[in-house]
């Protein structure tokens, strides 16, 4: 199908089709049975697979959608086989991520028209947030980009030491203050010193603490107004850090951080680790905002951009 042409390089791809393998596995495995001993597409082998997409969670209404386009073809085909079920799911899911504006790169890559290009980095504890920022800041620097990193979530001393870990280990300079400082104040203080070294990327990091979401919402809207002293249109992007592996419970964090701040754009992490890998199909599909990165092990490489076609065709390889 013209749909699924080679993007990624053979190396990246290999690494995808790895950081989806426990996904595949499971999925595989719950399909051939739901499909044993049937030689064509009815209304039980429908019901089965409706429950296997819930529980790879691929979420409810993602799949109401699948399986309503699946139904259409089976009526236009009295006579689909079941052997054909891998190939229409594929088509039937790209089709649905081709209606959002996800995953249409095939690099990491940031607007020309600005600079610096300033990204506020949002997620609760434990997603990998530190972990993502640090292998952004590894990515852009690649491309020859100036990268300043910046320590707002001054409400843990260990987000500020780690993300000064991963800072030293990519050798680029980080902005920070000490422990519980003004959040606001340390995104200032970036920018003011982005703008100096004449950086192309800011990556700022944020707490991440959703039990008081008015709290959350304050001091985001803040650190945004603060940022906005030194580059009027900052924030470029607000992206969210989701831990893949969390399934429901990600989805969960995406409608808590969608309602306190606006969020641009969804990185979700920890794919490698988990048969949850459907959580990015329905993310995606549900939120309409865009996944640009995916998590598919813990190498500083294994940060990738997230192209539908690439994750489809590995998926149901």
């Amino acid at each position: 199908m013209s749909f699924f042409k080679k993007i990624f390089s053979s190396e990246k791809k290999e690494t995808l089709d790895k950081g989806l393998e426990k996904t595949k596995k499971t999925f595989f495995n719950k399909l051939s049975k739901a499909v044993a001993g049937k030689s064509k597409v009815d209304d039980e082998v429908l019901d089965n697979l409706e429950e296997i997409l819930v529980s790879s969670d691929v979420g409810v209404n993602t799949t109401l959608k699948v399986i309503e386009r699946i139904e259409s073809r089976v009526s236009k085909d009295k006579y689909l086989g079941t052997d054909e079920l891998n190939q229409i799911l594929r088509e039937e899911i790209a089709g649905l991520l081709s209606e959002t504006n996800s995953g249409e790169d095939t690099d990491f890559v940031i607007p020309q028209n600005k600079k610096p290009y300033i990204m506020m980095v949002v997620g609760v504890n434990g997603v990998g947030k530190t972990t993502t920022i640090g292998k952004l800041a590894y990515q852009f620097k690649k491309q020859g980009l100036n990268v300043v990193l910046g320590a707002a979530d001054t409400f843990r001393a260990a987000a500020i030491d780690q993300l000064q870990v991963w800072a030293d280990r990519v050798d680029v300079p980080l902005v920070k203050q000490s422990m519980g400082s003004d959040p606001a104040s340390v995104a200032f203080d970036t920018l003011k010193s982005a703008v100096t070294q004449n950086a192309d990327v800011v990556i700022i990091d944020t707490a991440g603490r959703l039990h008081n979401k008015v709290n959350l919402m304050n001091e985001l809207t803040k650190v945004k107004r603060v940022m906005q002293k030194v580059v009027d249109d900052a924030p470029h992007d607000v992206l969210l850090v989701l831990d893949g592996s969390t399934g429901q419970n990600a989805f969960e964090q995406a409608k808590q951080f969608t309602a306190a701040t606006e969020v641009t754009s969804l990185a979700v992490t920890k794919l490698d680790g988990t048969a949850k890998g459907g959580v990015v199909i329905g993310i995606s599909d549900q939120f309409q905002i865009p996944v640009k990165y995916i998590g598919v092990g813990e190498g500083i490489e294994d940060l990738q951009v997230f192209n539908k076609f690439e994750f489809v065709d590995s998926f149901f390889k």
